[in-house]
């Protein structure tokens, strides 16, 4: 029989619990959902985990894959449910028993709720794999030996329910896929990705660092970080700026009473940084946002429908208050620096102005060879209570998105309950070279906020109406993207990206102040150079150069010196290239220029 994967998982999940109630028979169980490749189990045996303790889960999971034991399903009041899992000396699951109880399911977090079936009116469903015994609401699998291939993988702490005041639990994860090939083929990539980790090759390349007196989640920069999120912002830049977008600048925080009518004070009451003043009785947030900022410049003077669309850009830093255990080099941190802008227009102008975000995000992602595919991220309309405005504006807005991708040829999956709370929005996933797909540029369509900040433009007819907002990101955030481009080229960036493009190489000292003076006017070219003038031989130089990643290398000799032909080492190419100053100038320019 074939099951859709998700069920293999979660009943793998399963499995792994009762591999690990064999070894640890005081084991206590939090909860284990299906996760995207695979599955947890959050659990407490009294002490700390090793790695020789993973493999003998797993030999033991094995084991009872072999034995093909049944999921007997069983269904029983909550109240019986109570006490057969405090007979079990399980008082986590007694836990959730009891908020079901009291609580409803509207209360639990989306992996406790998976444990519950609404529908079921006071009643649970338990489901037996052998000696274990778990709150579940299914389905499953019909026996162990029917959850694919696995491997149990890793190993971290959690929180029980997420909540830093609870206890500490251990969170094993595993891997789950339906055939061998499918395993393995995942387990490659995992290795690929840990050798291009972002954090380990970002101190490699000297691009970014943290202090522990800064703070965790708040990375610096350095000279040539800084010249590849640069690189990036112009690359964007230069694609906006021929649809007339226009750069603003707003400050880093603002007062509590933007974000209260935006909605995101009550929406993210507990990602936001709170400051206070001992100069006025104003209460501040550094902005989590840049959108409430910009509808106060546009509203700062009366608007003609001849003035729209009106488009702000701006690259500018925001700040949120992760938890400490989510932050993770730069793909998570607590200062983010947002691509952003905003484009106010009329309704008869948005399908043009979508199309415009639409082509600078194909041709972006285009030059990085990154395939995009396409979410329409939409409200749910069972659960309105967590979006801004009514099911009919909603209605419209996805109806408007749906239609703009389909006339653009684009087939979309609908990510229901995905939307961002004021609105619908059109999520690009890019691919990048190890097949890993991540949700990066955004274009967001909005009747809401114009609602909420009551923005207006006179239109033609003298009456006053209001304009609609599109959100839009390219990169998203400049710490991720870069993150992620360090993944994408493991560190070797493309000659238009990488912070340095040429590295001289002078053979000996008598070299060195010519090869300086060569490094100047390539320099004066805008071609990012440095120069190697350390005691080291030729031959340490160029492997160090190659250890940077550095795109191309001249090695600077006599002939060189002497005003000879240049002698080219590109990074990847095994045959050296000689040719003049002025034809390898043209040569690099060309390919800086083309992207090459």
């Amino acid at each position: 029989m074939s099951y859709p994967i998700e069920t293999m998982r979660h009943s793998a999940a399963h499995v792994m619990a009762a591999a690990i109630q064999r070894l640890f028979s005081d084991a206590r169980f939090g909860v284990g959902p299906a996760i995207e490749n695979g599955f947890y189990y959050d659990i407490d045996i009294g002490r700390a985990l090793t790695p020789e303790d993973l493999e003998a889960i797993q030999d033991e999971m094995e084991k009872i894959a072999k034995e093909k034991l049944p999921f007997e399903r069983q269904e029983m009041d909550i109240d019986q449910a109570i006490e057969l899992f405090e007979k079990l000396k399980q008082p986590f699951k007694v836990e959730l028993l009891n908020d079901i109880k009291t609580k409803g399911t509207t209360k639990l977090t989306e992996e406790e709720a998976g444990d519950v079936d609404p529908a079921m009116k006071g009643k649970v469903s338990v489901y037996m794999t052998g000696t274990f015994t778990d709150l579940c609401r299914g389905p499953h699998v019909d026996n162990s030996g029917e959850i694919g291939k696995f491997k149990v993988n890793k190993m971290a702490g959690a929180y029980w329910r997420g909540n830093e005041n609870n206890p500490q639990l251990q969170r094993v994860y595993g891997l789950c896929f339906a055939t061998k090939d499918e395993l393995a083929k995942y387990q490659d990539m995992l290795a690929e990705a840990e050798r291009r980790d972002h954090r380990k090759l970002g101190v490699e390349l000297d691009l970014f660092t943290y202090s522990p007196l800064v703070g965790s989640g708040l990375p610096m920069f350095t000279p040539r970080g800084v010249i590849l999120r640069r690189t990036l912002e112009d690359f964007v830049w230069s694609l906006m700026k021929p649809y007339g977008y226009e750069r603003v600048w707003i400050p880093h925080l603002a007062k509590t009473d933007l974000y209260k009518t935006s909605g995101h004070l009550e929406k993210f009451h507990d990602d936001l940084f709170y400051v206070s003043s001992k100069k006025t009785d104003a209460q501040f947030v550094l902005k989590p946002m840049n959108c409430p900022h910009h509808t106060q410049i546009f509203a700062s003077k009366p608007r003609s429908y001849r003035d729209l669309p009106i488009r702000y850009s701006e690259v500018t830093t925001c700040y949120r208050d992760e938890n400490t255990g989510q932050l993770q080099g730069l793909s998570r941190v607590r200062s983010l620096t947002q691509d952003d802008a905003h484009v106010f227009c009329r309704e008869d102008q948005i399908e043009k102005e979508a199309l415009a975000i639409y082509d600078i995000i194909n041709k972006f992602y285009a030059a990085f060879n990154m395939p995009l595919r396409v979410r329409l991220s939409t409200h749910d309309p069972a659960h309105m209570e967590k979006y801004l405005g009514g099911e009919e504006v909603w209605a419209r807005s996805v109806a408007t998105l749906k239609k703009l991708m389909e006339d653009a040829g684009r087939t979309v999956e609908i990510g229901l309950g995905e939307a961002a709370f004021y609105g619908p929005k059109l999520d690009f996933m890019a691919t990048d070279a190890i097949g890993r797909e991540w949700q990066l540029a955004t274009l967001q369509l909005d009747f809401n906020l114009p609602e909420r900040f009551e923005l207006e433009y006179v239109d033609a007819d003298g009456t006053r109406k209001r304009p609609v907002m599109l959100h839009r990101a390219i990169l998203g955030s400049v710490e991720r993207f870069t993150a992620i481009m360090i993944e994408h080229f493991a560190g070797a960036f493309p000659l238009w990206l990488a912070p340095v493009q040429v590295a001289v190489l002078p053979v000996a000292d008598r070299h060195a102040e010519a090869a300086k003076a060569l490094a100047a006017d390539l320099a004066a070219a805008d071609i990012r150079t440095e120069t190697d003038d350390s005691t080291e031989s030729v031959g340490k130089k160029i492997r160090n150069a190659e250890m940077r990643k550095v795109p191309c290398m001249i090695v600077f000799g006599d002939k060189e010196q002497e005003g000879g032909e240049l002698t080219i080492r590109w990074r990847g190419v095994k045959e050296q290239q000689t040719v003049k100053l002025d034809a390898f100038v043209a040569e690099i320019m060309e390919k800086i220029a083309s992207k090459g």
